[in-house]
């Protein structure tokens, strides 16, 4: 077995230990499909699109961090996640934010790679624009689906809003993604350049 199947193997291993471990009594069976829906999207893509455009192993890595976070907070509930209760002196359980920093942080990698990889702008400064731009679109469209969910469930998705009462969680949400957009920029750029570089050839 190569060394690429190998990795593939292990990302779906643990992507489906996680998957099942989560799905074992989680504290809502509604929130819990809500939470990991995304997940189960995002690896749906990625077998579909494994060969016509084959992503680098960082962005797969990361891919696979995020729907980590994603099937934790479905278990759980964002707001009832153990060890992040009252963290650093919080009066919440932020569990959340970590949530929404990975929401800023893997869709830049993602819109990065096909940014450069289908060409579509020039130039460094243009073109973390548009990751960052991306990255927030993403964030913002969240947010309106949490608010759809809310309004057809008759305000019956508390557990999966995450809000715990607190009036800015929206706007703090959306701040995380964008500090983990620009994160993603600052501290990955070079060496997803030389990944790229090596898909690409």
């Amino acid at each position: 077995m190569s060394g690429v199947n190998t990795i593939k193997y292990l990302w779906a291993g643990i992507f489906f230990i996680v998957l099942i471990w989560s799905g074992i009594d989680p504290k809502d069976q509604i929130t819990w499909l809500l939470e990991i829906l995304p997940a189960l999207i995002g690896a749906a893509l990625l077998v579909t699109t494994y060969r016509s455009f084959k992503l680098t192993s960082i962005v797969y890595l990361m891919i696979l961090a995020h729907c980590i976070v994603l099937m934790i907070g479905g278990h759980y509930t964002y707001a009832e996640v153990p060890f992040f209760d009252g963290l650093f002196g919080a009066e919440r359980n932020n569990y959340d934010k970590l949530g929404h920093f990975f929401q800023g942080f893997v869709p830049a990698l993602i819109a990065r790679e096909i940014l450069i990889r289908k060409h579509v702008v020039n130039g460094r400064w243009w073109l973390s624009l548009f990751v960052i731009c991306v990255a927030l679109s993403f964030s913002a469209f969240y947010e309106l689906i949490e608010w759809w969910v809310a309004v057809i469930s008759g305000g019956g998705a508390e557990a999966f809003l995450g809000t715990q009462g607190y009036i800015w969680d929206t706007q703090s949400d959306m701040a995380f993604a964008l500090v983990g957009a620009i994160s993603s920029l600052v501290f990955l750029s070079k060496f997803h350049d030389k990944q790229i570089k090596n898909v690409v050839g």
